[in-house]
């Protein structure tokens, strides 16, 4: 089980980062939630002033800066040219200016490429939007996680209030939708389930259903 690769796709808000930490604790499994690197270029591309329309500053800034993931599955921090960005790249600003680097071909190659050697020594469980489909083609096992829009909402907009971010349901429904049709509409790896991946809707479903659902798929997908 230490070389397994799980790769993990979804929107936002249907739980992919709680069940790769499951499974990564479960399989003592290097877990890696892709999206943090994002949100890290996110935070280098503000603090450095570039505007997010200038594509080529942002996959030149991509290419330079060094990120790195310490820690387990429960308390992993993330390091952005040697500083523990941990928090700050949890933010609404960072969060929004992630969504759009995210969508630029240069970044989303060489965050890729990334991810690959953060990976090479181990076996990994990794979430994100294209990691089925572009990232670890070869996965031993991948997952596609649906949830109904209603559901995601609800559940983001908990998290926020919980961490103290007072937004409006309707507000949080649609950053959804924004952050959704930029996943799905991009020109690099947009979001798609892989033809070999296995669809779970977690709209009805609590996290200990999802995870013995996935318990019983990972030995027959080996």
């Amino acid at each position: 089980m230490n070389k397994l690769i799980i790769a993990i796709d979804g929107p936002s808000g249907v739980g992919k980062s709680t069940l790769g930490k499951v499974l990564a604790r479960q399989f003592n499994l290097l877990f890696i939630d892709s999206g943090a690197v994002y949100r890290a270029i996110g935070l280098k591309t503000l603090q450095t002033n570039v505007s997010l329309t200038d594509n080529s500053a942002i996959a030149q800034l991509t290419r330079t800066a060094k990120i790195e993931l310490a820690g387990d599955p429960d308390n992993l921090h993330i390091h952005l040219d040697g500083e523990d960005v941990t928090s700050q790249i949890r933010t609404p600003e960072v969060s929004r200016a992630a969504s759009v680097v995210a969508t630029i071909p240069e970044v989303r190659q060489a965050v890729v490429e990334l991810l690959r050697e953060m990976s090479r020594s181990q076996g990994v469980v990794m979430d994100g939007r294209d990691i089925g489909t572009k990232v670890f083609p070869d996965a031993d096992v991948k997952l596609f996680i649906e949830a109904s829009p209603d559901i995601r909402a609800e559940r983001r907009w908990k998290e926020d209030l919980e961490k103290g971010r007072d937004v409006s349901l309707k507000y949080v429904q649609a950053e959804l939708e924004e952050r959704d049709r930029r996943d799905r509409e991009r020109a690099a790896t947009p979001l798609v389930k892989a033809d070999d991946a296995v669809l779970i809707d977690t709209s009805q479903m609590s996290i200990a259903d999802v995870v013995a659902r996935v318990l019983e798929i990972i030995p027959s997908r080996r």
